[in-house]
C-alpha cells in the first residue's frame, strides 16, 4: 500500500507550505497531495480552503486576493511560533521541490465551490513546461473538470473524489471518464471499495491517520493512503 503525505506533512507542519513539502520530499514514500487555487490576479496558489481564515493571519476568499496580497499573510504561525513567516506557496514552487525526485504528485483541483475558468489549462501548461506529465495525478470533487481534463488532456491521470457511498462507482467513473477513484477512507471498507478492486480500478483513501484503520484498508486491497502523518506509516 502506497503512502501520500496529504498537505505534506501537514501533522507535524503546517499545511500546504513549503516546510510540509520539503520534510515529505525526505521521506521514502510515494507522493504527495496538494490543493490548488487561483488567485484574483491568475496566479496557481497551493492552500486548501476556499477561505484563507483558517491557516493564515488573513481573512477573505482566496479568489478575491491577489497573489501579492497572499504571499503577505503568515501561513505558519497558526500551528507555532518555529513556523512564522511560512508563506502559502504559488504551485510552481511545490513542484520545482519535487522536480528531481521519484514522488508522485497528486493535485486536487479546488474547483468544486468557485469553478475557476481556467485553471486547469494553467495547471496542464505548468505540468508540461516542467516535465512532470508522467508523475502527476489531478484529482477534485468537481468531477465536471475531470471530464474537461479527460477530453482535451488524455495523457493525464486523473482520480475522482468523493466523500460518499457511491452505487454503481465503476460505472459512474467510466462517463467521465476517470481511471481511478480517490475515496473517504470509511467507503473503501464498504461494497463501493470493492467493487472498485473487483473492476481493476485504483483506489485511494483519505485521510487515514490511525494504524487501524490503515490495516483495515491494506487487507482490503486499498492501493494507497492519503496521511497528515506519513512518517508514522513508513
Amino acid at each position: 500500500m502506497k503512502i501520500f503525505a496529504h498537505r505534506g506533512c501537514s501533522g507535524t507542519y503546517p499545511e500546504n507550505t513549503l516546510a510540509a513539502f520539503r520534510a515529505a520530499r525526505e521521506l521514502p514514500i510515494d507522493g504527495i497531495e496538494l490543493d490548488v487555487h487561483l488567485s484574483k490576479d491568475g496566479e496557481l496558489v497551493v492552500i486548501h480552503d476556499e477561505l484563507v481564515d483558517r491557516t493564515t493571519d488573513g481573512k477573505g476568499f482566496v479568489k478575491d486576493m491577489t497573489s501579492d496580497q497572499l504571499r503577505a499573510l503568515d501561513a505558519g504561525s497558526w500551528m507555532g511560533e518555529e513556523f512564522a513567516g511560512e508563506r502559502i506557496p504559488f504551485l510552481s514552487e511545490v513542484l520545482e521541490l519535487f522536480s528531481g525526485t521519484h514522488h508522485v504528485l497528486n493535485i486536487e483541483l479546488k474547483s468544486d465551490i468557485f469553478p475557476y475558468p481556467g485553471m486547469a489549462d494553467q495547471v496542464m501548461k505548468l505540468i508540461r513546461f516542467m516535465e512532470l506529465e508522467d508523475r502527476v495525478i489531478l484529482s477534485s470533487f468537481d468531477h465536471e473538470v475531470l471530464r474537461y481534463v479527460a477530453v482535451e488532456y488524455p495523457d493525464i491521470e486523473t482520480a475522482c473524489l468523493t466523500m460518499e457511498v457511491m452505487i454503481d462507482f465503476p460505472n459512474y467513473l467510466k462517463q467521465i471518464p476517470s481511471p481511478a477513484a480517490h475515496v473517504f477512507f470509511p467507503t473503501a471498507l464498504r461494497r463501493m471499495g470493492h467493487e472498485l478492486k473487483a473492476a481493476g480500478i485504483p483506489v485511494r483513501a483519505f485521510t487515514v491517520n490511525d494504524e487501524t484503520y490503515a490495516r483495515l484498508l491494506e487487507e482490503v486491497g486499498v492501493d494507497a493512503i492519503f496521511t497528515d502523518f506519513p512518517e508514522k506509516f513508513i
